[in-house]
C-alpha cells in the first residue's frame, strides 16, 4: 500500500496556532494541548486513508475537488494530489465558521 506524504500550507499551520492560543489565553483552558495534538493525529492518518473523507459541498472550496475532515468542532479542507501521492492540508476552521 502507497502512503501519501501530508504537506500543511502556511496558512493551516497559523490555523492551529491560532486554535492553540484561542483555547488556552480565550478560554483559559488547560486543553488546548490535547487540541492540537487530536488535530495533528486525524492529520497523520491521511496518509493511508485520504479518500475517506466527504468532498468539499459548500463555501468557497465547493466543487473544486476539495475534501473535509471534521475533527471534534474544527473542519480540515484539503486536497489531494494524486500523481505525487501527496495531501495537501489548506486550511483548518472552526465548524461553525462560514468560508
Amino acid at each position: 500500500m502507497n502512503e501519501y506524504k501530508v504537506k500543511l500550507y502556511c496558512r493551516a499551520y497559523r490555523d492551529i496556532e491560532e486554535i492553540y492560543e484561542y483555547i488556552a489565553e480565550q478560554k483559559m483552558a488547560p486543553g488546548a494541548a490535547g487540541q492540537t495534538d487530536r488535530i495533528y493525529e486525524a492529520l497523520s492518518k491521511l496518509k493511508e486513508f485520504p479518500y475517506a473523507h466527504q468532498d468539499r459541498q459548500q463555501g468557497r472550496y465547493a466543487g473544486k475537488g476539495y475534501k473535509q475532515l471534521l475533527i471534534d468542532n474544527y473542519i480540515v479542507i484539503y486536497r489531494i494530489d494524486e500523481k505525487n501521492k501527496i495531501v495537501y492540508i489548506v486550511t483548518v476552521q472552526y465548524y461553525g465558521r462560514n468560508f
